[in-house]
This record gives structure tokens, C-alpha cells and sequence, in this order.
């Protein structure tokens, strides 16, 4: 059975960036809604078993009526997973080592990564995700995807930092300004361990 990453900071931890209202809906409503849908759309494509990760980059072996229902909660599930983990209250650190090395070789320095990952953010019309990857070679990019569809989809593995733009992710508190919330996300994400997780997808 998936599961939700389980959360190691309170639910008020991230303010005044995230608040804890915007961060109860979307971890204990929404994003629990789509792991308890996707579990049972597995359970009903005798899937049970397979990883998230392989069951949504081989969407074409399902059944028709299957694929759109596990793609949009099956990308809610792993999305959300991927978005709530690199969250810290001590986020907000530049990023060290190897990771800082590749963005600065990639985007020439922290604030071009940051600067391109918003404008991709703030392109992506109604919702969707921008995402920070890795290639096979170790090189960074960014890309975005649309609704709850992931890189993943697409057999990109690579993926290491989620950028939530529904506006469930920031509406309660930032209303339709969606600048000022990607602004205040840098505050709360964790380069530690996105480092960590670049290291991973490397190794």
C-alpha cells in the first residue's frame, strides 16, 4: 500500500511562508485523497506490487479507462511525496557540495536556477508543476508539467525538487498572487536534502 511521506516538521513549521491552514489542506486533504484513490485504482489494475514509479511510466500497458484515472492520482500521490519532502523550516541555505558545483556549471549560479525555475513556475498556465531534474550525465535542467502528470510519465527518473503551482498549494494564504508565493518558497526548501537526493538519482 502507498503511502504519504510522513512529514518531519509540524504542519505550522513552515510559516510565514507556508501557513499551517494551507498545509493541513493540502497534506491531510488533498494529497491524502489521491494516495487513498490511487491505492485502490492499483488494487482494481492488479498492480499491486509494481513501485509508483513503474506503474506511471508504463501508463500504455493499462487498460484505457485506467490510464487517465491512476496518472492523475497515481502523479497526485508521488507529486505530493516529492513536493512535502524537500520542505524544511530550515530551509532557505544555498545549496553545498556536488549539487552546488552542477548548478552553478548548469545555470551559471543559484540565483539563475532560481530565476528560470520561477519563470517556468510562473509560465505554466493554470495548474501544474515545475520541477528541477537530474539527466543521466549528473547536468541539472527544468522542466514543468501539466495538472498532476509527472517527469515520471515520461521515464524521466531524475527528479529532485517539486514546485507546486495549483492553487490549492498557496491559494488560503496568497490568494491569486502566485509570485509571491513561489517567492516564499525558497524560504522553506531544503538543499540538504534535495543534495541528498541528487546523490541518489547519481549514484
Amino acid at each position: 500500500m502507498f503511502k504519504q511521506v510522513v512529514l518531519d516538521y509540524a504542519l505550522d513549521a513552515l510559516e510565514p511562508h507556508v501557513d499551517a491552514l494551507t498545509m493541513d489542506t493540502h497534506y491531510n486533504k488533498h494529497h491524502a485523497t489521491y494516495t487513498k484513490n490511487f491505492n485502490e485504482l492499483v488494487e482494481k489494475a492488479g498492480l499491486t506490487g509494481k513501485s509508483a514509479e513503474e506503474i506511471l511510466s508504463n501508463l500504455d500497458a493499462l487498460p484505457q479507462e485506467l490510464r487517465g484515472p491512476i496518472r492523475n492520482n497515481g502523479g497526485g500521490y508521488l507529486n505530493h511525496n516529492m513536493y512535502f519532502k524537500m520542505l524544511s523550516p530550515e530551509g532557505g541555505a544555498l545549496p553545498a557540495g556536488a549539487l552546488a558545483d552542477r548548478i552553478n556549471a548548469d545555470f551559471g549560479s543559484f540565483s539563475g536556477l532560481k530565476e528560470q525555475m520561477t519563470k517556468a513556475a510562473m509560465g505554466q498556465f493554470g495548474s501544474g508543476w515545475a520541477w528541477l531534474a537530474a539527466k543521466k550525465d549528473g547536468s541539472l535542467y527544468i522542466t514543468t508539467t501539466s495538472n498532476q502528470e509527472t517527469p515520471i510519465n515520461n521515464g524521466e527518473m531524475g527528479v529532485l525538487l517539486a514546485l507546486d503551482v495549483w492553487e490549492h498549494a498557496y491559494y488560503l494564504k496568497y490568494k491569486n498572487l502566485r509570485p509571491d508565493y513561489i517567492a516564499a518558497f525558497w524560504n522553506v526548501v531544503d538543499w540538504n536534502k534535495v543534495a541528498k537526493r541528487y546523490d541518489e538519482v547519481n549514484s
